[in-house]
């Protein structure tokens, strides 16, 4: 039996395929690694003071691409035999390779993230001490808005209390000034009246002191009783008592529940026809009080008739006084 020996296999044969630019790949990473590292150093200089953080390691292997995978070459179509060599001894097996070790874990990954991450608490943090100022300068805003508030509402009180004031004042010095006024007319009406008083009874003083003459000169002749006190020879005028009648008929027709000061006298004239019925009455002189005058009139006017006198006639004319207090 024909024995195949194969040739043995070179060793470069079962290594991967070299790659290239593989080089340019190594720079080009130290450069990124470089600018990275700078970056971070600058952000963490940048502002030495930092609030803790909350850290987190993100592990992940780097990716490398696997070798490829060894490949039979493919059987070799058998050639026609050669001649046959001498027998040779085979060479030992060629070692197996030992893949390299993974390099260490990039921690450039991890340090962005923790720089991202201490950038976006800065952020949230100069936010909410931007809403904090905004809230604090609107709180202060509404203060000061209530405290002119309530300056303007004082203020406002305090006008409409001046004003309450120097109204109430105002009205005190009109009051005063009314009482005065009708104290001063009181007054002048009081003097009116003494005067008026004073004029009466000068007047009734000269009437009585006419009379007593007349009645002097006259009581030669006089034709009267012995009781009688006229001054003339005879008597034609009403007697004495008929007053007191007439009064007695009107006065309880006077209807006047006035308190009246002094005792001032209304003097009435009052014209009657032969059977005593009243035909007009008139005011000779007021006593000073329209009520009293009044009062007066109404009742003679509610008497319709007179009295008649002791001599059974009613006079035709007759003068009348009446006083509150009598």
């Amino acid at each position: 039996m024909a024995t195949l020996l194969h040739a043995p296999m070179e060793p470069s044969s079962l290594a991967p395929p070299p790659q290239s630019g593989l080089l340019r790949a190594i720079g080009l990473a130290l450069v990124a690694h470089a600018l990275l590292i700078a970056a971070l150093t600058w952000g963490v200089s940048w502002k030495s003071q930092e609030s803790p953080t909350v850290e987190a390691e993100i592990w992940s292997s780097v990716r490398q691409q696997a070798a490829p995978r060894a490949v039979e070459p493919p059987a070799v179509q058998p050639e026609p035999e050669p001649p046959k060599p001498p027998p040779q001894v085979a060479p030992p097996p060629a070692p197996p390779k030992v893949a390299a070790p993974p390099p260490p874990p990039d921690t450039s990954v991890r340090d962005a993230q923790i720089a991202l991450e201490r950038e976006k608490k800065k952020r949230e943090e100069a936010k909410e001490q931007e809403l904090a100022e905004q809230r604090e300068a609107q709180r202060k805003a509404a203060d000061k808005k209530k405290q002119e508030q309530q300056a303007q509402a004082k203020r406002e009180a305090e006008k409409a209390e001046k004003a309450e004031k120097a109204e109430r004042a105002e009205k005190a010095a009109k009051a005063e000034k009314a009482e005065k006024a009708e104290k001063a007319e009181k007054a002048a009406a009081d003097a009116k009246r003494q005067q008026a008083i004073k004029a009466q009874q000068e007047r009734d003083s000269n009437a009585r002191r006419e009379e007593q003459l007349r009645r002097m000169q006259g009581m030669a002749g006089a034709s009267g009783g012995a009781t009688s006190t006229g001054s003339a020879l005879q008597s034609t005028g009403p007697s004495a008592s008929y007053g007191a009648k007439v009064s007695a008929r009107v006065r309880p027709n006077i209807v006047f529940p006035d308190n009246v000061q002094g005792n001032p006298s209304a003097d009435v004239e009052v014209r009657s026809a032969p059977d005593g019925t009243i035909t007009g009455r008139r005011l000779v002189k007021s006593s000073g009080n329209k009520a009293w005058d009044d009062a007066v009139l109404r009742a003679i006017d509610k008497t319709e008739t007179l009295p008649r006198d002791t001599d059974g006639r009613v006079p035709s004319l007759l003068l009348i006084s009446f006083r509150p207090k009598e």
